[in-house]
This record gives structure tokens, C-alpha cells and sequence, in this order.
């Protein structure tokens, strides 16, 4: 334990001289996802191989007497790397301090967050993305939330604080709006530390549907006592600004509303800027009339306070599941002649939102646009939804039977005449009995990886999903203790693709493909000073669609692209690193899309990658892959 303390603590060591750090989820506390280490550039990323690698080894807990089953999901965390220390969280949400050279565990700490409740209600398995840490220059803390505990540790030992809360933890599920269900709580995103305070939203899995479900109170805690320190309700209550979106009462009752991707903070105003998602239920708002603020907002609080500095509501009374998925970005840039420090905001519309981060004025014209309207009884979608004139969307926006899969003229008439049968449209386009084609779909557009942004530059880097969701609403007759709605969405039936039958020797059927024309999957470099995008290309490649064998012998694109979350990070190097959701690391040229190296790593990586230099010198890329018992971090180095 003597060497992980010195390395934490000793940060001027002449050992350490050479390190870089990254320190939080996004690098800085703004989000960029950017790091100043050129060591690794265009002219030598040919020469990245494996360093090491590190394996979570978790699998799947049976239910039995007093426990229900769980499943650990896939590995979607960003580590942070500190003084030569790496930390992150497990899917199970055990929290991992490695040496950053060699991958050597120095300690682990397991919450055992699948005890007694066992599955998290999001139909992913446990999933968790990081973690964050505090230091007043002599200690070092490492927060966890884990589902519905925030968890303090001591950085050097991986051992609990004890004077934090009761014995190193704290249930953040007290004292909320009304009392939850606790296996109904989750986290799978890392708090944000400000000061001396943490500050945490939460996750609601979309198919809880009651009065009463769990709320997305935003809550700061004192990062010593555990004691916290303020709380702002995302549902309003009466006399709080806001309460008058919501109609009928439906504050009392009504849930989610939550931030559940992660978040970031202006560090030297201490304002913090949050992605706050979708009510409940997601495609339903027939009880919960009105705007629904602050749903699918982008909300600024004062961080010491928790008071609201300003919002915007990236869409109206939400039925469509477009929470704001990603951290917002803080960076400044060289607008009409000056220069504006500005937060943005990737949605899963596929649109870029950027707005002076002090008084939230948008840069450019913001448009309240006609949108079709809902036919399912009882609904009351709103009339119109915000349109950014700038920059142009990033993201492929509605459907029509020009999008469907055209790869051959069967494959076209095949999915054409599934098409055929449900409502086609334009963004915004509601979901409905009859079954909508919405697009983009519910990982978007953008997702919860977010943007990259280079701060020298002022470009952002944003990679999307085509991947349309389909959307039928049921009458629901019988209430449960999860569901208690008039209509729901049908969770099974949310994917609409091309489905085969058994073969003419009554073979097994061939695995279904996309509804949708390629590509899957973009990257897009936007410059932010001018609004205007600086190259797009399709981003990844997706082997099961072109090793299909409907597709054998035909011409494919070089890249069909590839759907999924996972975002990217940035280098003073001119690099841009990311998969995309698939299992090919990609180095992207900066300034022009091309692609200048990767990496098969053998399975998915949905996750973000990030860098460091140790004090050996090296500049390292580190990237989680795979899932449950597949689990293992791969951190890259120069030969």
C-alpha cells in the first residue's frame, strides 16, 4: 500500500514529473474528453500496440433463497488515471485501483451491488461508467454511487471512510420527494465533485411505469460528512418555477425525470450543467399534460446552492425517449468576433444545442417548429419542438421509404413491404397504435459518449447512431407493481428489422438485418465557432451485416458504420480515438476523417477511451471491451 500512497500523494516527486493525468470522466471537469499529450500523433499511432490488460473475471450471481439474479453487463467505463493510478468501476460496480504501467491491482473494493435485489430494472445488466475523487492535497477520496449508495473511499487502501455517512456510505434515497423503492434507484454514470461538495442525479429503468416511481432529485453532499448539503427537484413542487408545466396534479405522483448520463461543471464559477431526461413512462404522457419541465432539459445550477441559474427544454412533453444523453461540453470559442464561453449539448434528435453557458442564449437562433401530433387516446403531445438553426443536424432526422435497406432489390422490396404497414415521417413524428418508425431512435443521434471537443481548434467530434426505433403504444389493462399506465409502449417490439425464414431445406433462418439503409453509423467534426460541419464520415463497420449471407457476393461500402453509444476523446496529437460501439479501435485524422490507424480488439468496446502518460514517459490509450465474463480493460502503448 506504501507505493500507491506516495504515487497519490507525492504528486511533485521527480518520478512523476512527466505524467499527465486524466482526472475526471471527460478529463476536465468541462467534459472535453481532450488531452494535451501530442506523444502519440499522426506520424507514429502505427506504431500503438497492447501494453497490458486487465480482466473484471465477473459472471452472472443465481437467484436463490434471499437473492435474486443478476448479471454483470457490458464494460462501459472511462478510468481516470492519477499520479500512475488508474480507477474505475466494474458492470458489478466493484471499484479498481491498478499501477497505470503494468496493470498490477493494488486494491478492490465490491460494494456487492446485486445483493438481495439483484437486477437493476433497465434490461442491460449492471452497467457503470466511472467514478470521481477528491483531494484537499493530503488525502485522496474515491466516490462511488452504486444503485442507490454513495460510497466514499480511502484512495491508497480502497478501504471505506468511516467518518463518511454511516461507516463510508450514504442512501442517497433518503429524504427525497417521497419515499422509493431502493431496488428501484440506480446510478450507472460517476458523480461530479466540485469543491468540497459531490454531486449526483440517478437512473429510473424506462419500464417502471407507477404513481409514486422513483424521482430525479438532483442532491450535492459534503464530500468529508457525508451530510448533504441541497437538493433541486426536477419535478416541481407548488410556488417552484416550473410547477405550471405540469397539469392535472401530475407533480405528485410523476417520476424519473432524471439525470442519469453524467454531468459537468464550470469550474471557476461553480455552475453545473446537466442532461435531465424523459418522465415517466417515455412514450406515454397521457397523465402528465403539459411541457413536463424540467424534462429533456439542459438545466444549469448554481453548485453551491443547487439554486437554477437557467434551462432549456430540448423537447416538449417527451414521448419519443430523448433524454439529453450526454455530459454537456464547456469550452470557449470565437463567435461573430469575440469570444464566448459556451456549453453544448448533443441530443439524441441528432441536433448540436450551444448556448452561452452564463446566461444561456442560445449562439444561433433556436426555432419552435410545427411537429405532427399523437392520435393515441388521452395523449396531448405538444404543438411544436425547438429546431437549432445551427449547426445542421449531425444525425439522419425521421423515416421514409427512400431510408429502407437497398443493399439488393430483394432485401428493398422486403423491407419496404414491412415499412409499408406503419406510420412513416419527420423528426418528431409520435409513437402510436398503429406503430411509428421513429428517427432517430432511442440510442440516438448522439449517446450517452457524447461529444469530444479540441479547445485549440473549437471543433467537436460527435459520433451518431442510424439505428430507428419502432414505437407501438398498447392499452394496458393490467396494472402490476412495475406498469400501472392506460397504455405502454410495447417493450418487446421496439426493433424493426428484416426477418428470414427457414431456408428451402428447412435449415435455421438467417439472423434478421437492418430495416434501414447504411450507413449505421457516423463521426462528425463540427467547428463551433462558425456552426458550420467540417467532414462526416460513416464510422465503423458492422461484420455481422456484411458477412451476412443475403449479402454474399454483393458490393458493400467500405464502411457500413456501426450503431452504438460509445463516444469518442480528442488529442493535441490530431487524434481521434474511438469505436463507436464496435470492436475496431479507430484513430480518426483530426482535420480531415481519415482514418490513419486501428485495431480489432476481438469483441465490443462500448466505451469511451482516454489517455495518460506515466511517469515511465509513455503515453498510453486505454479502452474497456467486452462484457460479463469477458470484461477486460486493454490499455495501449508505443512500441
Amino acid at each position: 500500500m506504501r507505493r500507491i500512497a506516495l504515487a497519490l500523494l507525492l504528486s511533485a516527486a521527480p518520478a512523476l514529473a512527466q505524467s499527465v493525468d486524466w482526472p475526471a470522466y471527460g478529463n476536465d471537469a468541462g467534459g472535453l474528453k481532450y488531452s494535451s499529450l501530442a506523444d502519440v500523433n499522426r506520424s507514429n499511432v502505427a506504431k500503438l500496440a497492447i501494453a497490458f490488460t486487465w480482466e473484471a473475471h465477473e459472471s452472472a450471481v443465481p437467484a436463490s433463497d434471499g437473492q435474486k439474479a443478476a448479471r454483470p453487463g457490458q464494460f462501459q467505463v472511462t478510468p481516470l488515471a492519477i499520479h500512475d493510478t488508474l480507477f474505475f468501476s466494474t458492470p458489478f460496480n466493484r471499484v479498481i485501483a491498478l499501477d497505470a504501467t503494468s496493470g498490477r491491482e493494488f486494491w478492490a473494493y465490491d460494494p456487492q451491488a446485486w445483493k438481495v435485489y439483484g437486477q437493476p430494472s433497465n434490461g442491460t445488466g449492471f452497467v457503470h461508467r466511472g467514478v470521481a475523487t477528491w483531494t484537499d492535497g493530503k488525502q485522496r477520496r474515491v466516490f462511488m454511487n452504486s444503485r442507490w449508495r454513495l460510497i466514499a473511499l480511502d484512495a491508497s487502501t480502497g478501504k471505506p471512510i468511516d467518518s463518511f455517512g454511516t461507516h463510508g456510505e450514504v442512501d442517497v434515497t433518503q429524504n427525497l420527494s417521497r419515499p422509493v423503492r431502493k431496488e428501484h434507484y440506480s446510478n450507472t454514470s460517476p458523480p461530479v465533485v466540485w469543491g468540497n461538495l459531490v454531486i449526483l442525479g440517478n437512473g429510473v429503468g424506462d419500464r417502471l411505469v407507477y404513481h409514486g416511481d422513483p424521482p430525479g432529485d438532483i442532491q450535492a453532499f459534503d464530500v468529508r460528512t457525508g451530510k448533504r448539503v441541497w437538493r433541486f427537484k426536477t419535478v416541481p413542487e407548488p410556488g417552484e418555477f416550473g410547477n405550471d408545466t405540469w397539469q392535472d396534479g401530475a407533480w405528485k405522483y410523476m417520476g424519473h425525470t432524471n439525470a442519469w448520463a453524467p454531468f459537468t461543471v464550470d469550474s471557476a464559477r461553480g455552475y453545473v450543467y446537466l442532461p435531465v431526461g424523459t418522465p415517466s413512462d417515455d412514450w406515454y404522457g397521457g397523465e402528465r399534460k403539459g411541457a413536463d419541465l424540467f424534462g429533456e432539459t439542459i438545466l444549469c445550477l448554481d453548485a453551491r446552492t443547487g439554486k437554477r441559474i437557467w434551462h432549456f427544454q430540448t423537447a416538449h412533453h417527451g414521448l419519443w425517449d430523448y433524454d439529453p444523453p450526454a455530459p454537456p461540453n464547456l469550452v470557449t470559442v470565437n463567435h461573430d468576433g469575440r469570444k464566448v464561453d459556451v456549453v453544448i449539448a448533443p441530443t439524441k434528435q441528432g441536433f448540436l444545442f450551444v448556448f452561452d453557458r452564463v446566461t444561456g442564449k442560445p449562439l444561433w437562433p433556436i426555432e419552435e417548429r410545427a411537429v405532427p401530433q399523437s392520435d393515441v387516446p388521452g395523449e396531448a403531445s405538444w404543438p411544436t419542438q425547438p429546431f437549432p438553426t445551427k449547426p445542421a443536424p449531425f444525425a439522419k432526422q425521421g423515416f421514409s421509404l427512400d431510408d429502407a435497406m437497398d443493399l439488393t432489390p430483394e432485401l428493398h422490396k422486403m423491407a419496404v413491404d414491412e415499412l409499408s404497414k406503419y406510420k412513416l415521417g419527420p423528426l418528431f413524428t409520435p409513437p402510436s397504435m398503429q406503430g411509428t418508425i421513429v428517427a432517430p431512435g432511442v440510442i440516438g443521434g448522439a449517446g450517452w459518449g457524447g461529444a469530444a471537443v479540441d479547445p485549440e481548434t473549437g471543433w467537436a467530434y460527435v459520433k451518431s447512431s442510424n439505428s430507428p426505433a419502432f414505437m407501438i403504444i398498447e392499452k394496458h389493462d393490467t396494472p402490476s407493481d412495475t406498469v400501472d399506465s392506460p397504455y405502454m409502449l410495447n417493450l418487446g417490439r421496439q426493433g424493426l428489422s428484416i426477418r428470414f425464414g427457414p431456408n428451402a431445406a428447412g435449415g435455421r433462418p438467417w439472423p434478421a438485418l437492418p430495416i434501414q439503409k447504411p450507413p449505421y453509423g457516423n463521426l462528425t467534426a463540427i467547428d463551433l465557432n462558425t456552426g458550420e460541419t467540417k467532414w462526416s464520415i460513416p464510422f465503423g463497420d458492422s461484420p455481422e451485416i456484411r458477412n451476412h449471407p443475403a449479402l454474399r457476393g454483393v458490393q458493400l461500402p467500405d464502411k457500413l458504420g456501426v450503431s452504438g453509444s460509445p463516444g469518442a476523446m480528442v488529442t493535441k496529437g490530431g487524434l481521434v480515438f474511438a469505436t463507436g460501439g464496435g470492436s475496431v479501435l479507430y484513430a480518426i485524422d483530426a482535420k480531415d476523417g481519415s482514418t490513419v490507424w486501428q485495431y480489432d480488439l476481438g469483441q465490443i468496446a462500448y466505451s469511451n477511451p482516454m489517455t495518460y502518460r506515466a511517469r515511465d514517459g509513455r503515453q498510453y490509450v486505454a479502452i474497456a471491451t467486452g462484457a460479463g465474463s469477458t470484461s477486460k480493460l486493454v490499455v495501449f502503448g508505443l512500441k
